[in-house]
């Protein structure tokens, strides 16, 4: 990510991989690198695989970081319902949700494998997926957890949500939380291509200057602050990493490389580690 000014920055921002290995392209874009979601997958009950009843299959794998929109459709695929069968059943669902969601269950859709029978329904799956967040988060503890931060249990979701789609592994995401506080203390915009994809229903690889002016309350570009609900549904790796922040004075990270994520407070530093980023990968082509 970055704060530069708008004659600084660069024509295209790319990330290496979905997950937000944030670099800046200063000449032609470059082919970016496919990204392989590994789901962490949490056996909720004992199951077997293949196909259940009428050939539906036994289980839905929900991976970290979907979106609540991904769900639903995987949901109607699995259950066999017409496309948008499962977005309308979240109004009668009677979710748990806190009520700052005002409903949507965006960032509560928690990543696991679920069951599937003869007797699921929507509501009643999109149901399970809720309880098992609340289970897994627990409400009082995130809300503990954030009071620290001068975040509520909804913002410290949030921020996981982020986490989730900007750190590049399990081991950056204590780091990238740490950014994402650091920013919101200083009052500067997340400026995180994910919530950008977000508003724009979409989860590209490359954003460009007219993306960054997006009208949408999602455009951490445009807007302070964290956006109003979650962007995906993150795991407890990312939940304990909101909470948890490493320890650092980071306000900018870049993927110079495969496993090289690198971390600076100076743009300056940041700006020569994108430019490293950039001769690999012009170097590989």
């Amino acid at each position: 990510m970055t704060n530069e000014p708008p004659a600084a920055r660069p024509a295209r921002r790319t990330r290496l991989t979905r997950r937000g290995r944030l670099v800046l392209i200063t000449g032609a874009a470059l082919a970016a690198i496919a990204a392989v979601v590994v789901p962490a997958v949490v056996a909720l009950r004992t199951g077997g695989t293949g196909e259940g009843p009428a050939g539906r299959p036994k289980t839905l794998v929900v991976p970290e970081g979907w979106r609540a929109s991904q769900v639903y459709a995987a949901v109607d695929r699995a259950l066999e319902l017409p496309g948008g069968a499962t977005r309308k059943a979240v109004t009668g669902a009677g979710l748990a949700l806190p009520e700052a969601a005002h409903t949507n269950p965006e960032g509560y859709l928690f990543p696991a494998t679920y069951p599937l029978d003869a007797s699921t329904t929507p509501g009643g799956l999109l149901g399970y997926m809720v309880r098992t967040a609340n289970e897994r988060f627990g409400g009082d503890r995130i809300t503990a957890g954030a009071r620290p931060h001068g975040a509520t249990g909804y913002q410290a979701v949030t921020i996981a949500s982020i986490v989730q789609a900007e750190a590049a592994t399990m081991a950056d995401m204590a780091r990238v939380s740490r950014v994402v506080h650091n920013r919101l203390a200083l009052d500067m915009p997340l400026q995180m291509d994910s919530t950008l994809n977000y508003a724009l229903n979409r989860s590209t690889l490359d954003t460009s200057h007219a993306d960054t002016r997006t009208e949408s309350p999602y455009n951490t570009y445009a807007h302070k602050g964290l956006p109003p609900t979650p962007i995906g549904n993150p795991g407890e790796a990312a939940m304990r990493a909101a909470l948890n922040p490493a320890r650092g004075d980071w306000l900018y990270f870049v993927t110079v490389k495969p496993g090289d994520t690198r971390f600076t407070n100076r743009y300056a530093e940041h700006r020569q580690n994108v430019e490293e980023f950039n001769r690999i990968r012009q170097n590989a082509s």
